[in-house]
Order: C-alpha cells, then sequence, then structure tokens
C-alpha cells in the first residue's frame, strides 16, 4: 500500500516564528528550549527551520540554549534501556570514549539539540554528562565553567540562565523534561551519589555528585502552572508549548519537593 499523505499541519520557518512571537517570545532574551519535532506536525525544512525560527524570534541579540546531554557515557551497571551483559561491563568502561564537546552527539534529547550543538557559532559547555549547547551573544557567559562534578546546580548553566532572567520553552514535551527543576534539587537535601564516566584523559573515573531524578516532575509542573500566573501557553503547529522564567520554576520546585518528594541527604 502506498504511503499516506501527512495529515499536517504545513509549519514554516515563518509561521513558526511568528507563533512564538505570539506565545511571547521577546528579541533579545535568552531562552532554554525543550523540543520535540514529531509533536509540530509536518515541519517543511525539519529541525533545520525549526532552529532557524527559535533564532529569528529571538533575533541577532538573543540566545538561544538547549541541553545536549550525553547520558551513554555512564556506568554500565546502570543502564536499563537495553542493559547489557555483566560480564562486558570492565570492558566497556576500559574502551569508552571520553567526551569530547565538539565531537559527541547527544542522546536522549532529540534532533533539535543536536542540531543546534552543530550550528554556526555554537558553544557547547564541558560537563561529560549533562551538556548545554548555546547560540548567541551570551553563549560563553552561560557555558563556561560548567563544574565537572556538577551535573544541574550551583555551577552549571542552570544558575547562569536563572541569573540571567532566562525563560524556559517548552515545545511539545511535558514537565518531565524540566531541567530548571533539577536546579531546586541542589537546593534541599538530597542524598549523593558515585557517578562513573570515561575520563578525559583516559581510563574511568567516578565523581561524588548530587542524586538527581525527575520523579514526580509531572506533578510539579501542573502544581507550578496551577499556582502560578508565570506560565504561558499556545500552540505552536500541532504541539503544545508553555514559556515561563527560569527562576519562578526553580523557586517553586524548591519549596515543592521539600514537601511533596523530600529525600534524605546521605554520604
Amino acid at each position: 500500500m502506498p504511503t499516506p499523505p501527512p495529515t499536517g499541519p504545513l509549519v514554516t520557518r515563518d509561521s513558526l516564528a511568528g507563533q512564538l512571537r505570539a506565545l511571547g517570545v521577546r528579541p533579545g532574551e535568552v531562552l532554554l528550549a525543550h523540543t520535540s519535532l514529531s509533536s509540530l506536525g509536518w515541519v517543511n525544512g525539519g529541525p533545520v527551520a525549526v532552529v532557524q525560527a527559535l533564532l529569528d524570534a529571538l533575533g541577532p541579540d538573543g540566545t538561544l540554549v538547549v541541553p545536549t546531554q550525553t547520558g551513554d557515557l555512564s556506568d554500565p551497571a546502570l543502564w536499563r534501556d537495553p542493559p547489557v551483559p555483566e560480564a562486558w561491563w570492565p570492558r566497556i568502561r576500559a574502551t569508552m570514549p571520553a567526551y569530547d564537546p565538539r565531537t559527541t552527539p547527544s542522546r536522549g534529547v532529540g534532533v533539535i539539540p543536536e542540531t543546534v550543538r552543530n550550528w554556526p557559532g555554537a558553544v557547547r559547555s564541558v560537563h561529560p554528562g549533562t551538556s548545554f549547547a548555546a547560540v548567541g551573544p551570551l553563549a560563553a557567559r552561560i557555558l563556561d565553567g560548567h563544574a565537572p562534578d556538577c551535573r544541574l546546580g550551583e555551577r552549571s548553566p542552570l544558575a547562569r540562565l536563572e541569573a540571567l532572567h532566562a525563560r524556559v520553552l517548552m515545545l511539545g514535551t511535558g514537565y518531565d523534561t524540566c531541567t530548571a527543576f533539577h536546579l531546586a534539587e541542589y537546593r534541599i537535601p538530597a542524598p549523593r551519589v558515585r557517578v562513573g564516566r570515561p575520563a578525559a584523559g583516559g581510563g574511568w573515573e567516578e565523581v561524588t555528585e548530587v542524586s538527581i531524578t525527575s520523579d514526580r516532575f509531572d506533578e510539579l509542573g501542573h502544581d507550578f502552572e496551577r499556582d502560578r500566573p508565570v506560565v504561558l501557553r499556545g500552540a505552536l503547529g500541532a504541539a503544545g508549548a508553555r514559556l515561563f522564567p527560569v527562576a519562578d520554576a526553580v523557586a517553586y520546585a524548591e519549596r515543592w519537593l521539600a514537601v511533596h518528594r523530600p529525600r534524605e541527604e546521605e554520604m
């Protein structure tokens, strides 16, 4: 049987840029974008058109930031999707390529962040597991100094985004993808964990980190949206979209997590 034609809607660079402006995206601002290309409909130009539209809405003085995480550079003992045989673990640890911000692809965050990572003039932070990439005049200021033992805390780009009054754009994604909530986990009691990864100079290393999890982030986001009038909602193509300040999301999450998802501080 022939493949049926797409049902749309037809999304173009210009139509998406116009919808971003109607949602409230402002020229010159800093935007942390979580995106799902498949949610938009039929996009003429695919991820390139989406990035162009985001940059059009932000203008030459705006800065676009995306997560470019690399969860595969991790301890194979923790892999579940899919797992690998335990007999392989030592060899995997010994031969896993180290993170290189120029060449290591992102994983699990979608094709739009990977497109931003490869965009002309893009900058990427150096954390081997939870890096961010950015395009715009404030890219280096936001991403420089991402500490290797601070995935998403005070010495990560999230804290700089908060200080710069950045906003989060969630384009076709749920609150479970909201990395800004993780910054709140560093500001309340939380367990510590040992995180394994390939070392930059070769071999394997472990660092002690705050334990982070997106467990119950959907509930947190629902309550945040219900209680705070700062969340702007709209449609971009076929996707639902939300736009809100990083600082408001982090402040609300600090209070909510302490009450609804308390965790014991360990180690």
